[in-house]
């Protein structure tokens, strides 16, 4: 594994990433809400990578794993900004951008203003603050975000965590399924069917709604949220390898 570096962040932040060199484009895994850089799939794709000798870059935005800050104080355009600070420091090249759930919707955030070499949506989950929080929010939930500046949620995964206000309005700030998404670069989407976090309507969205010439959504039968079973990693690379092609 490549060795965690650190750079400051736009917001004064201590972000950490780890860099391996090699040929271009660079792939960038951009982890989800609340994971980080040391998961099941930046972890894999890494070492994938560099047995090809391809460069590869993960990171954690702040307030996520090796990084400085507090997540509750975050923001979507927040972690916009921490990613693309990083990538702007290793390269000026086009990259691959690989986005797991969260990520997703920050790699098409950076797809509009980064020069992409190639897409990768796992999971993707564009505009979910809006259309997954405060669409599922009950009135109560809603009042205590905007009169007490949040409310908490229970995890499937981990502890219960807190969504915050300035979550909320940021994130309608940066909404990617309201406007015109094109992504002039091939792009492939996957997505499980037995997702619990990301529904297959969401999937189908997202792909009717970004504006590209060669654009693939790949539906897997039983897979979750995590994608990270051997047979989901194996398509996580065939995916990379077809829009580097």
């Amino acid at each position: 594994m490549a060795e965690t570096s650190h750079l400051t962040g736009p917001r004064g932040d201590r972000l950490a990433y780890a860099y391996t060199p090699g040929n271009g484009p660079c792939v960038v895994f951009l982890s989800g809400y609340r994971s980080d850089m040391e998961g099941t799939k930046a972890v894999h794709l890494e070492a994938w990578a560099v047995a090809r000798g391809r460069a590869f870059l993960r990171l954690d935005y702040a307030g996520h794993g090796a990084s400085g800050g507090v997540f509750e104080e975050g923001c979507i355009g927040d972690w916009a900004a921490d990613a693309e600070a990083v990538i702007r420091h290793v390269t000026d090249a086009p990259v691959v951008m690989v986005g797991s759930s969260m990520g997703g919707w920050i790699a098409a955030i950076l797809s509009q203003r980064l020069p992409l070499a190639g897409f990768v949506g796992i999971a993707a989950a564009p505009d979910f603050t809006e259309d997954g929080f405060w669409a599922g929010f009950t009135e109560a939930q809603r009042r205590a975000v905007m009169e007490q500046g949040g409310v908490e949620l229970p995890s499937a995964y981990e502890d219960p965590y807190i969504v915050t206000r300035r979550l909320i309005e940021d994130g309608r700030e940066h909404l990617v399924l309201r406007k015109p998404l094109p992504l002039d670069c091939r792009v492939r989407l996957l997505q499980g069917t037995e997702d619990e976090a990301v529904s297959r309507e969401t999937a189908l969205r997202l792909l009717d709604h970004i504006d590209g010439a060669d654009v693939r959504l790949t539906l897997v039968k039983g897979a979750d949220h995590r994608f990270s079973t051997p047979d989901c990693l194996a398509l996580i690379e065939t995916a990379i390898r077809e829009v580097l092609a």
